[in-house]
């Protein structure tokens, strides 16, 4: 008994299935190594520097020593999400770059922006649900990619 091709043409679904296979090992691939990376955002000539995984989450922060007027915290919280934000930049563009050859293995369906895939639209600094020009509610300014 033959199998018709309901899509005609020259379509093979073994091998779709097998490439589908292929960038999912890629992907988890990708999100393992982008987990492990740690990327350093620098304001102030070293004066703050905050450490995320190439995720976005934050890892640390570090604040040079006498450096600062302690009466003057709203100015260390702003340099605090600066560096944050310089390191987020970071982790995005790595995201990108990590992520960036398997979207384009998927032909027409991301739409060439990530549309295709949920939370690859964030990769390019588009708004992420609940954060607000300091970050997220409540967070002090971390956001997740979505995957």
């Amino acid at each position: 008994m033959t199998e018709t091709n309901p899509f005609g043409g020259g379509f093979d679904m073994n091998a779709l299935l097998e490439q589908a296979q292929a960038m999912q090992q890629q992907m988890v691939s990708a999100q393992e190594r982008l987990a492990e990376a740690e990327i350093e955002g620098t304001v102030a000539d070293g004066l703050v520097t905050v450490t995320v995984d190439g995720t976005g989450e934050m890892r640390g922060v570090k604040i040079r020593a006498n450096s600062f007027d302690p009466g003057d915290t709203e100015d260390l919280e702003d340099l605090i999400i600066a560096a944050y934000r310089d390191a987020r930049s970071k982790a995005d563009a790595a995201a990108a770059e990590a992520f960036g050859p398997l979207a384009g293995g998927l032909g027409g369906l991301t739409g060439g922006d990530g549309a295709g895939l949920p939370g690859l639209g964030a990769l390019g600094g588009d708004a992420v649900p609940g954060e607000t020009d300091r970050g997220p509610e409540g967070s002090g300014g971390s956001r997740s990619l979505g995957f």
